[in-house]
């Protein structure tokens, strides 16, 4: 499992979704769908409408993966930064009952506001 109180995950852009969905199709259960990828680097995270998914490529070659599922179900509260004039980020904050913070950076051109929206679609309803 990812190692979020060590490990942060900066600078997120947003990417094509077929970036990681060969490397994760397979984890999906019944009638799951991409919603948003992001990545960092080799690192990556994938929103879909069940769940979202930290996706840690390790090793030199990149071959050995871990896939940590963070469910919607679990989250106990949530809160975006957006982007302001000098603090070119933004930043969102989950917290997930038994696991604690989880915190994502995303670079200017992430819209923040519409992961807001997914999240809170999936949370409070």
């Amino acid at each position: 499992m990812v190692d979020f109180t060590n490990l942060a995950y900066i600078k997120l852009r947003p990417v094509n979704n077929s970036q990681f969905e060969g490397m994760i199709s397979s984890i999906f259960i019944e009638n799951e769908r991409i919603l948003g990828t992001y990545q960092a680097l080799r690192d990556g995270i994938v929103f879909t409408n069940k769940r979202i998914i930290a996706i840690n490529v390790q090793g030199i070659t990149g071959k050995k993966k871990d896939f940590t599922s963070l469910p919607y179900s679990k989250i106990q509260a949530f809160s975006i930064e957006t982007a302001g004039v000098i603090d070119l980020d933004s930043e969102l904050e989950l917290w997930f009952s038994g696991l604690g913070k989880v915190k994502f950076e995303f670079v200017s051109n992430a819209n923040v506001s519409e992961i807001c929206r997914t999240i809170s679609t999936y949370v409070l309803n």
